[in-house]
């Protein structure tokens, strides 16, 4: 079938109601993480054939988080799914009102290339249950996940209620003439744009997960072992190709030097200098590659900044005497390089983060609460946390979007089903009690006083 063809067949069976039911969707669901256990090592082959991901990283931090997905909607959907009793006012009175789920309809997914697995067929089962037929497209950028999923999907499920597709910006480009209900896009700023802009001229709702420069601020009280591990490890997870990974840190003068040595020491430790290995993954593609290596400053090495363009590496790299008006701060890095910016006054770090656009994510270190308070209340980000980095994204109970050019709506748990879902505002009115004498002329000053008095003030 064509892209067309698909959209209007999933119309079509959207319309006979069958997704609405909450069974089925549950059953589909199971079906899901079944296809998904028996495609295993599948999935494991294609992803080390694209980034040379071990078994082991991708299940923590793709696998495992669809399945937690799966598990904890399966669980929940049918509570989602009911009446979501509200208070009515006295104005209405006597009357009871409530909020009732309903699945958008035909929804697009289009998956990003970092984490194949996890930004595609996350965001699909939210989809799925929520009631809604889904076209996929995962992204072509790692080409053999992406033969995996729609294998894997298209093997599972009839067309007419998820299909997936391959192909590049044609295809994508196909896919956007067509009216979605709702869609859903992972990926860089510039291509969001352009998504937003084949969206609007449907009036179709978007969800854009998107990234951008997240600073992680260290203070002087921080646990430098502590911190230092979890920055590295956040860092480094994915070789630093992960939209929540801390893309620079700002860290006070008293704590630097203690800071950089820790880091070198952990990295040294555990990490490669030389090549790809189980416990270290591959740049995406040459053009990575060389877009990575043209933001290292030779000069402001402290470690690391070893690249062999033909086995796609970047080591782990740790840059000191960093500036903001270095090339390395001007765009997201997106890779193994973590830039180190030395600050003594609070106010201007602030002022210099806030020259940004607004970041996915944010974070902290130390136990000033003061100071912490002050960050995440001054700064705008989409989401962030507190002597960690990352793993805010694995909790089922916070939503995960971003804000400004950092993304638009959010996903995850209750947050996904909500996003790819229709509230209707209902209100049932009683019978036995009508005034009509509020309603009607002659209007009197005495109705008035009554009206404003049920308005504003009961």
């Amino acid at each position: 079938m064509t892209i067309k063809e698909t959209v209007t067949t999933q119309r079509a069976f959207f319309q006979t109601g069958k997704t609405r039911s909450v069974d089925f969707r549950i059953a589909q669901l199971k079906k899901f993480e079944s296809a998904m256990k028996a495609n295993e090592q599948l999935l494991f082959d294609a992803i080390f054939a694209d980034l040379k991901k071990s078994r082991y990283d991708t299940f923590t931090s793709e696998l495992s988080l669809v399945y937690r997905e799966l598990t904890f909607t399966i669980n929940n959907v049918r509570k989602w799914s009911k009446k979501q009793r509200v208070r009515t006012n006295l104005l209405n009175f006597p009357a009871r009102s409530y909020r009732l789920a309903e699945p958008r309809g035909v929804t697009y997914i289009a998956g990003a290339w970092n984490y194949p697995y996890q930004l595609t067929l996350l965001p699909l089962v939210d989809s799925l249950a929520a009631g809604n037929t889904a076209v996929v497209k995962p992204s072509e950028v790692a080409p053999q996940t992406s033969a995996a999923m729609v294998k894997m999907i298209n093997e599972t499920f009839a067309p007419e209620y998820c299909c997936a597709v391959e192909g590049g910006s044609e295809k994508a480009k196909e896919i956007l003439e067509q009216k979605f209900d709702h869609i859903f896009f992972t990926g860089g700023t510039n291509v969001g744009q352009i998504v937003y802009e084949a969206a609007a001229k449907h009036m179709t709702p978007v969800t854009l997960e998107l990234g951008g420069k997240n600073p992680a601020f260290v203070l002087p009280d921080c646990n430098i072992a502590t911190c230092a591990k979890r920055i590295v490890w956040a860092k480094l997870l994915n070789a630093g190709q992960t939209c929540v990974a801390v893309d620079y840190l700002l860290v006070h003068s008293s704590v630097e030097q203690q800071l950089l040595k820790e880091m070198r020491s952990l990295i040294e430790k555990h990490y490669p200098k030389n090549g790809v290995s189980e416990n270290y993954m591959a740049i995406v593609n040459e053009r990575h590659v060389e877009r990575i290596e043209n933001l290292i400053d030779p000069k402001k090495i402290y470690f690391g900044g070893v690249v062999d363009k033909k086995n796609k590496f970047v080591s782990p790299t740790i840059l000191h005497n960093v500036t903001f008006d270095d090339e390395i701060m001007k765009e997201e890095i997106f890779g193994p390089l973590l830039p180190v910016v030395r600050y003594d006054d609070l106010n201007e770090a602030i002022a210099n983060v806030k020259k940004f656009p607004k970041p996915l994510s944010l974070y902290v270190f130390g136990s000033n609460n003061g100071e912490k308070e002050r960050l995440f209340s001054e700064l705008s980000f989409g989401g962030g946390s507190q002597n960690d980095a990352v793993m805010y994204f694995a909790n089922d109970h916070l939503p995960f979007g971003g804000v400004g050019s950092s993304g638009i709506g959010a996903y995850h748990g209750d947050e996904g089903f909500k996003t790819f879902s229709h509230y209707k505002s209902i209100m049932e009115k009683g019978t036995w009690l009508e005034f009509w004498f509020l309603k009607t002329p002659p209007y009197k000053e005495w109705k008035l006083k009554i009206l404003r008095l049920l308005i504003e003030k009961l």
